[in-house]
């Protein structure tokens, strides 16, 4: 329940969703009552930024221009005054809604605004606190059973250094345990060739999204415009479970599902290692989010990770989007009840910073091999201790399974009312998408809504995902419900 690290004590967070919900009048004080649609959606000055940004960059994905003065709590308000119920949260990156007073006061304190402005190459001059923060905050909600922290950027980066780490690991076993390198390896790494860059692979599936740099975006297979142009690596795919839906009334064809798609990853990893690219690390999402929200059940994760530990492959759970608590959980995988922790857990967006967690005694042996300048942020660090306090003081675990089951009863009691429209119900927590049966139909309830002042976001071929703050409210999952009905009728 508890862990205690240094000076702080930060709850493991898994708090029942009984117990009493505290702490949220004030951020509920300063939030508007309700969205306020005042122009056209985009508005005209939404519209003359949109045409000044495009003369110098690729603009075509910008959808609104905030004003993040005015933003409060779970409302978006945008550079037309037009005030959104946010149910997207920046690609859910925002854990407890905008300007939530706390993280307002936390660079008042000089030493927070010196460790801000101050920014160090934390691989060679941390400041002198970077242990005990590490420590306080990052470890005190680390996975149980994993015991060592690298900080990153971004989930990119996250990934991608993760990568590195499982190569080494490998390669390390491979040697029987030796560090040193011969000059063989030393120099044909130079010229990217064998034993010095060795054929390995990292397994993935079909809908992961794990990032845009290059051996994260090898990973990636959501959609062909992430990839396009790009060079990759020659690393094994296999399929995801597509269930259908409702669950309770379609066991025996998930089941199935689970069989088939765990059966394609071991005949890959059997392929690659006759092939002579042998599988290192198997990465894979809670539920897979960019790909259109496809999600496995616990025993689907559990014989998975069975079947890593069999070949000597290291079990990666990318918790980008799914980490810091939207699902009912810290940490999503633990819903499926693993018999041991992965092997490591990427991390970003709710997170503030980016980073995997690992064991210490797989760690490099030697210095700079998994580093860059900045190795993540200290001023992101200070803002994550604050998020961890407010969600602790504010119960906002339990916060988000009770909004969660008001939520999805209500999305529910859409698919039944608008079957034409919208199916498919699923997720944990607050967590959770449905679909429409068509790209198309997708596409025209999602502008709706925000013409209808709800902002939410789309994902696969034809879903629709939420991903609001943790602060979200029941009040907010009915007025979210509200305006959905409004626009299914309007269609």
């Amino acid at each position: 329940m508890l862990r205690i690290r240094g000076l702080h004590i930060i709850n493991r967070l898994n708090i029942p969703s009984t117990q009493h919900v505290r702490g949220i009048s004030k951020v509920s004080q300063i939030e508007p009552e309700k969205p306020e649609i005042k122009t056209s959606i985009p508005g005209p000055r939404t519209q003359a930024l949109l045409k000044e940004l495009s003369a110098l960059q690729q603009a075509d994905s910008v959808q609104l221009f905030a004003d993040y003065d005015k933003s409060t709590g779970n409302y978006f308000v945008d550079a037309d005054g037009n005030v959104f119920l946010d149910a997207f949260t920046q690609i859910s990156s925002v854990p407890i809604g905008y300007n939530h007073p706390e993280l307002l006061k936390c660079f008042d304190d000089k030493h927070n605004l010196r460790s801000l402005i101050n920014r160090p190459a934390l691989g060679v001059f941390p400041s002198l606190d970077w242990p005990k923060k590490l420590n306080n905050v990052l470890m005190a909600v680390a996975p149980k059973g994993l015991n060592g922290v690298s900080t990153m950027m971004c989930g990119s980066c996250s990934n991608e250094n993760a990568y590195k780490t499982v190569f080494m690991w490998y390669r390390k076993r491979e040697r029987g345990g030796k560090i040193d390198f011969t000059q063989e390896e030393m120099a044909s790494c130079m010229a990217n060739q064998p034993p010095g860059s060795p054929n390995l692979s990292i397994l993935s599936f079909q809908g992961g999204f794990h990032g845009r740099t290059f051996a994260a975006l090898t990973t990636t297979r959501s959609k062909p415009i992430h990839k396009l142009d790009c060079p990759a690596f020659d690393w094994p795919q296999a399929p995801f479970p597509r269930y259908k839906y409702p669950l309770e009334q379609n066991q025996r064809e998930n089941k199935k599902e689970d069989d088939k798609c765990l059966e394609q990853v071991a005949d890959a990893i059997e392929q690659y290692k006759k092939k002579g690219n042998p599988v290192a690390g198997l990465i894979v999402e809670p539920i897979q989010s960019e790909g259109g929200d496809h999600e496995a059940s616990p025993e689907f994760f559990q014989r998975l990770q069975k079947l890593c530990k069999e070949n000597g492959v290291a079990y990666i759970i990318d918790e980008v989007q799914t980490g810091c608590g939207p699902t009912g959980k810290m940490w999503c995988y633990e819903h499926f009840d693993l018999p041991s922790p992965p092997d490591v857990l990427t991390f970003s967006k709710k997170m503030l910073t980016g980073g995997f967690y690992f064991n210490v005694e797989n760690k490099p042996s030697q210095p700079y091999r998994v580093f860059n300048t900045w190795m993540g942020d200290p001023g992101k660090l200070i803002l994550l201790e604050k998020v961890l306090e407010v969600i602790k003081n504010e119960k906002l675990i339990s916060l988000v399974n009770e909004s969660g089951k008001v939520l999805k009863k209500g999305l529910h009691e859409l698919e039944h009312e608008f079957p034409n429209l919208i199916n498919s119900v699923r997720g944990r927590g607050t967590f959770l998408s449905f679909n429409s049966p068509t790209t198309k139909c997708r596409d025209q309830i999602n502008s709706d809504l925000k013409k209808n002042g709800v902002l939410g976001g789309v994902c696969g071929e034809n879903t629709i995902r939420l991903r609001p703050a943790l602060i979200f409210q029941k009040k907010h999952a009915e007025i979210y419900i509200d305006i959905l009905r409004k626009t299914l009728k309007e269609m």
